[in-house]
C-alpha cells in the first residue's frame, strides 16, 4: 500500500501511547501512598528512564532510590535544617512534608561530564529528558508519580551529604513514585497557537 506523503504508516502508529501522552497528568505528593513499586518494579521504570537522548554516551544523570527508612531520615535531617537556619514555617514545612509523606522517591542527579566535545547544555537537557522519561514510566506502569524539587534538593549544604553527592553534582528533581489515592486535579495547558510559529521559506 502506497502512503500518501505528509501521513505515517498506519501500522507504525502506536495509539495506546499517543493516547497516554495526550492526556498524562502528575500525581500531588500528598496523594500518593504505600505500596510502591518493589525493585523489580523500579528497575524496570528506571531501564526506560536511561533511554534518552545523550549526545556522546555520556551518561550525564544518575539515580538515587530513597525508599522509607531513608525518606523518614530525610525529613527529619529537613527539620533540623530548617530550624537551624530559622527558615519560615511554611518553607521549612514543604521540604519536611515531601519526603514525611512520600512512599518511595527518585532522586534525579545531574553528573556533569568534562568534554569540550558535548556542551553542558545538551547534558543538562539530557538530565531532563531523563527526569521526564522517568516520570512516564512510572504512570505508564500504573503507579502514582509526581516530579518535585523544592530547596532540600536546591541547597548543597543539606542536599549533598543527604544523597552522597559528589563535587558539581546537582539534584535536578526528586521524583516520587506510589499508589494513587484519588485522581489529580485537572489544571489549564498551554494554548498551542500561542506557542507556535510556522516556518516554510
Amino acid at each position: 500500500m502506497e502512503i500518501p506523503p505528509g501521513t505515517v504508516n498506519p501500522a507504525r502508529r502506536d495509539a495506546a501511547a499517543l493516547t497516554f501522552l495526550a492526556s498524562r497528568r502528575s500525581r500531588p505528593p500528598k496523594l500518593l501512598a504505600a505500596p510502591a513499586p518493589d525493585r523489580a518494579a523500579l528497575r524496570e521504570i528506571l531501564t526506560i528512564a536511561a533511554r534518552v537522548p545523550d549526545h556522546g554516551k555520556l551518561e550525564p544523570w544518575r539515580f538515587v532510590v530513597l525508599e522509607k527508612p531513608a525518606l523518614e531520615r530525610l525529613a527529619d535531617e529537613a527539620a533540623v535544617f530548617a530550624a537551624t537556619h530559622l527558615l519560615p514555617e511554611e518553607i521549612a514545612a514543604k521540604g519536611v512534608s515531601q519526603f514525611a509523606q512520600s512512599p518511595l522517591c527518585v532522586a534525579l542527579i545531574a553528573v556533569p561530564r568534562p568534554t569540550e566535545k558535548v556542551p553542558a547544555i545538551e547534558q543538562t537537557l539530557s538530565v531532563g529528558a531523563a527526569g521526564m522519561q522517568l516520570l512516564n514510566a512510572a504512570l505508564a506502569a500504573g503507579w502514582g508519580a509526581s516530579w518535585l524539587t523544592g530547596w532540600v534538593a536546591h541547597d548543597l549544604r543539606i542536599a549533598a551529604p543527604a544523597l552522597g553527592l559528589a563535587e558539581g553534582e546537582w539534584v535536578a528533581g526528586l521524583i516520587h513514585i506510589g499508589t494513587e489515592t484519588a485522581p489529580p486535579p485537572e489544571r489549564p495547558r498551554p494554548d498551542l497557537d500561542t506557542l507556535l510559529t510556522w516556518v516554510n521559506a
